[in-house]
């Protein structure tokens, strides 16, 4: 049903990410969390910077090459494809500007990750700090932009779920990153060291679930292959195609299919059913419900 399609990007790029945390995290307490020179003496928990810097440095560099070029690749395929028709299209240019600004924001904080990799903390800390926050505030940024899209698109493709989905799991990245940034800056400046760490780690580790979330977003793309099943304007879009389309839109929360999309199907000409094609109208055959399955 899935098929191998744009979905694929934010998976590798989340997986990608996720394997780099937890080889670094891993590698760090099992050679028996060693105080590196990095680190504050009052310190005993790592940055991910402090283990990024040593004998792991080529893997933080190319596991943030990675995750942020899948990732980038992402936000490309989204625009392309509600270009394209093949997600729900943007029906204004404040739309399309908003996605323009999600990428360039994307752009920088893809350019502050990979640099504070390079520029690691033992050699150039001063740096370091500023592509980090280059890029927590650029994929913020970034995120933000995507969510008052989402919300535009809502108004006029409210039978998508799919939408309002993403835009509640993007907002509530924004919402705990901002919430965790914060905190990690104040205890940084208070030099809480311990406290600081386990907020980077946090955010990193958050991080994940917010590259995952455009899996959602690009599902759909593999309905959308044929030209009749791409995704009109609004009122250009058909009933059947709102369905179609959307992977949620279909079921009720108990998992079974909604009275509209049961009515969606005996409005929309005719069915094939064990051999037997049933129209709508016409020859007095009405199309089994779905609850009679």
């Amino acid at each position: 049903m899935w098929g191998i399609s744009y979905w694929v990007f934010p998976v590798i790029s989340g997986l990608c990410w996720l394997g780099m945390l937890m080889g670094l995290l891993i590698h760090w307490c099992v050679i028996g969390r060693p105080h590196y020179a990095s680190m504050d003496p009052s310190q005993s928990i790592a940055y991910i910077s402090d283990v990024g810097a040593q004998s792991l440095k080529p893997l933080f560099i190319a596991g943030s090459c990675v995750t942020t070029i899948f990732l980038d690749l992402s936000f490309l395929s989204e625009s392309w494809l509600r270009h394209q028709g093949r997600l729900a299209k943007n029906t204004s240019l404040f739309q399309k500007i908003l996605t323009w600004l999600s990428l360039i924001f994307a752009v920088v904080g893809t350019a502050g990750l990979i640099l504070l990799s390079v520029f690691d903390t033992l050699r150039h800390p001063h740096l370091h700090d500023v592509f980090l926050a280059l890029f927590i505030g650029g994929y913020v940024i970034s995120a933000v932009f995507i969510c008052w899209e989402y919300q535009r698109l809502g108004i006029h493709f409210r039978q998508h779920r799919v939408l309002r989905i993403s835009f509640w799991i993007k907002l509530a990245f924004i919402l705990l990153e901002v919430a965790l940034a914060i905190a990690f800056g104040v205890t940084g400046h208070k030099k809480l060291y311990n406290a600081a760490a386990v907020l980077e780690w946090t955010i990193a580790f958050v991080f994940t679930f917010y590259v995952f979330s455009f899996f959602i977003d690009l599902l759909p793309a593999v309905r959308t292959k044929d030209p009749q099943h791409r995704f009109g304007t609004g009122a250009g879009e058909t009933a059947l195609q709102m369905e179609q389309n959307d992977v949620y839109a279909n079921y009720n929360d108990s998992g079974r299919m909604t009275a509209e999309s049961q009515r969606t199907l005996g409005a929309n000409d005719a069915r094939a059913i064990n051999g037997v094609k049933y129209k709508a109208e016409g020859n007095g055959q009405q199309p089994p419900l779905a609850s009679n399955f």
